[in-house]
């Protein structure tokens, strides 16, 4: 019921918007994880059908590039980010994280819209022969594995740090001992996998998928927290009714439908 209202409303707010003028006005500009590349592309060319006079212009990166980009000036309608840290750092109402004193979100319509999962995954046929996250921790820790995981500013290297910490092992010593290399978002790691050239690499379930990688542990909750993917419309966005029927429809059955089929879980 809860998701047949939020359509409707979506619908209501679409008509009022096309009497209102072009698409040419009606172009919405979202920021999100780079983790959500393939789903937000198929969910905006289904979104075709419900407003056909709204265009979603995307840009995919690094949760805390897309952060420095609002920060300093982009245009952007709503922001998707791969962990809270990142959305709170823009929002007033983000606690002790909102170290700059930023104010970029409006806060009423902040969700919670996804959940993601932290896997560990192999190039095919996994010559390394690597069976789980404890047996990582004992291959780093002897300098027999070459992993790839995220920087330490992108949402994947820090839950790959958290994980770190879980089994006590020093990221520094593994990089002087070059058993780590670095990608600037979650799909440089994915293709570093991809392409065999580490022998494992932490990434999120749904671009194992998306990459067709085969993935031999998930690291939980204890490891590294939950996976959580807030989403909100920005104060500086100058379609706000528009930015936020879109992410109303980001919370439908329709879109949730596209999300678990590559291991989203939807949280609206």
């Amino acid at each position: 019921m809860k998701k047949l209202l939020s359509l409707l409303l979506c619908l209501s707010l679409i008509s009022v918007l096309a009497a209102c003028g072009g698409s040419s006005n009606n172009e919405l500009i979202v920021f999100a994880a780079a983790s959500m590349q393939e789903t937000l592309e198929e969910i905006a060319d289904l979104y075709k059908e419900v407003a056909p006079d709204v265009t979603i212009s995307y840009n995919f990166d690094s949760s805390g590039t897309l952060k420095t980009q609002i920060q300093e000036g982009a245009d952007c309608d709503i922001f998707i980010s791969a962990a809270p840290k990142q959305m709170n750092q823009l929002d007033a109402n983000g606690g002790e994280e909102n170290t700059e004193g930023l104010d970029f979100v409006l806060s009423d319509t902040r969700l919670d819209l996804l959940e993601n999962k932290v896997n560990l995954a192999v190039p095919e046929g996994n010559p390394a022969g690597i069976e789980s996250f404890d047996q990582l921790a004992d291959l780093l820790k002897n300098g027999e594995v070459f992993l790839a995981m995220g920087n330490n500013d992108v949402p994947v290297g820090q839950y790959t740090q958290k994980i770190f910490d879980y089994y006590g092992l020093d990221e520094e010593a593994l990089v002087q001992a070059g058993k780590l290399t670095y990608g600037s978002n979650v799909k440089e790691v994915t293709t570093a996998v991809s392409e065999a050239t580490v022998d494992c690499g932490v990434i999120y379930a749904t671009d194992a998928f998306s990459a067709g990688l085969t993935v031999v542990d998930e690291a939980t909750a204890d490891m590294c927290g939950q996976v959580i993917y807030p989403a909100a419309v920005l104060k500086i966005s100058q379609h706000q009714d528009a930015a936020q029927a879109f992410l109303d429809y980001l919370s439908t059955d329709e879109a949730a439908a596209v999300f678990e089929r590559v291991g989203f879980t939807p949280l609206t």
